[in-house]
């Protein structure tokens, strides 16, 4: 195992009003759970009489990188001494959690907090598992929120990042190839100002990890119709439970919202088997944080964008269930794709023709450099028009004959020609207005269409 240990922050006495902690990459496919870490260590430094300033936070990172994590999601949490007003925001076996609004001025034991930390992470990260680079940051200052938008954006180098913590004066400290110092660092640099949701994440008693989880469908679905804060909840169409994770980790259901009152009413709804714990988390899941608006030309792999252009190669099926189309805009042409977990959104894609205007919504695929369709704008439908039979000469009142193709009509009795056959509009089978792919398949950063306002 290689280790990457940095002793720039200074730790035996910290004269700071806030203390920040990232984390990421600490789980794998067989289990385990950054989140579940993240309980864990609240609990110890509550303990220690630390208090949790504001809420803890869950940052999804860029969908699209091809070495990200099983969740690809770090946490991030501030520390100090709180004072004013506090919300209750979890249970941890037993112990009620609150966060508190504002800080004080004070001086802290870094030293005890890096042990804290650190003893957490070794115990709890999977790092036997040949894919999980863990890494943790402590920082007394924020990042920009830049280093944020290059992780959930672009590819950020370890590099950058690890002199980006120097020159903080942070204490870090990477696992193996140490990748998760990337996601542990932009989790702390999130400043959720413009846009964020929140997640209350149960998580099961620890002799029921990695066995079949009871969560009730329709007591799901009966919150999902009295809670209107929340979101993507359950996919209808496909009898799928999105609160439950497939995985065999701690979780054993998470509820997305922007209301966090109304999310502990929602777990109230709820029926499951027992919870062991819960925490709200404030993360940038629903927000389309990851979205950039480019022309085609300037789209880059591993990116995620929107588009528009219009439709210059019409939807086909390949192998797998597929649909691929093309588009085209002043600078460029590109792929588009609604792959078969998609499930019925690939009906309406099926249905765009040649000439209708798009702005299309999704992750950027390397080779062939093809757009993965989150969501999907119809912005104009070109009319469909099919010939019903040849003309009718005004004269003789008798069908024309065709002279070839391309070359018109003629009446074989008195010669009279025509250009225009007799047509009739086709009735379109979807409108313009914006689609999305079903639960099922959302990305959790995706916005869902019911937070934008649309049907």
């Amino acid at each position: 195992m290689q280790l990457e240990l940095k002793k720039h922050f200074i730790y035996n006495s910290i004269g700071s009003d806030n203390i920040w902690i990232g984390i990421d990459d600490t789980d794998s496919i067989t289990g385990g759970c950054t989140t579940y870490l993240a309980c864990a260590l609240i609990k110890k430094l509550t303990n220690e009489n630390y208090d949790i300033i504001g809420y803890p936070r869950l940052v999804r990172l860029n969908p699209n990188i091809p070495w990200k994590t099983r969740g690809n999601g770090a946490i991030s949490l501030q520390i100090g001494k709180g004072q004013g007003f506090r919300k209750k925001i979890g249970e941890i076996k037993g112990k009620e959690i609150f966060s508190y609004r504002n800080k004080s001025y004070g001086n802290y034991d870094g030293k005890k907090i890096k042990e804290i930390v650190e003893q957490t992470v070794d115990y709890y990260a999977r790092i036997e598992d040949e894919n999980t680079n863990s890494g943790f940051a402590l920082l007394t200052k924020k990042p920009n929120i830049n280093t944020y938008e290059k992780a959930i954006r672009g590819i950020v180098t370890l590099d950058y990042t690890k002199k980006l913590l120097k020159s903080f004066k942070a204490y870090y400290k990477g696992y193996k190839n140490c990748r998760g110092l990337i996601g542990a660092t932009a989790s702390v640099a999130w400043s959720p100002n413009k846009e964020k949701t929140y997640e209350l994440i149960t998580y099961r008693k620890e002799e029921k990890w990695g066995r079949k989880r009871f969560v009730d469908n329709e007591s799901t679905k009966k919150m999902d119709k009295h809670c209107h804060s929340t979101f993507d909840n359950f996919d209808y169409d496909h009898n799928h439970n999105r609160l439950v994770p497939n995985s065999p980790c701690p979780v054993l259901y998470g509820i997305r919202g922007t209301d966090e009152v109304e999310l502990i009413k929602a777990k109230s709804l709820i029926k499951s088997e027992e919870i062991d714990s819960w925490l709200i988390l404030e993360t940038n899941q629903g927000t389309d944080d990851h979205l950039q608006i480019k022309t085609i030309d300037k789209i880059q792999p591993y990116q995620s964008v929107i588009t528009e252009g219009i439709v210059v190669i019409a939807p086909y099926t390949i192998k797998g269930g597929h649909v691929i189309f093309s588009i085209k805009d002043s600078t460029g042409k590109i792929d588009c794709a609604a792959y078969e977990p998609t499930k019925q959104f690939r009906e309406i894609i099926r249905e765009l023709n040649l000439g209708d205007k798009v702005e299309v919504y999704g992750g950027i695929r390397e080779k062939p450099l093809t757009i993965n369709l989150e969501k999907i704008n119809i912005k104009y439908l070109k009319k469909h028009i099919e010939k019903v039979e040849n003309p009718i000469c005004p004269k003789c009142n008798k069908h024309m004959k065709s002279k070839g193709t391309s070359q018109g009509y003629k009446c074989i009795k008195c010669g009279k020609k025509s250009n225009k056959p007799i047509v009739r509009q086709i009735q379109r089978r979807i409108k313009t207005g914006l689609y999305e792919v079903p639960v099922c398949a959302r990305r959790h950063l995706s916005k869902p269409l019911k937070r934008m306002g649309k049907p």
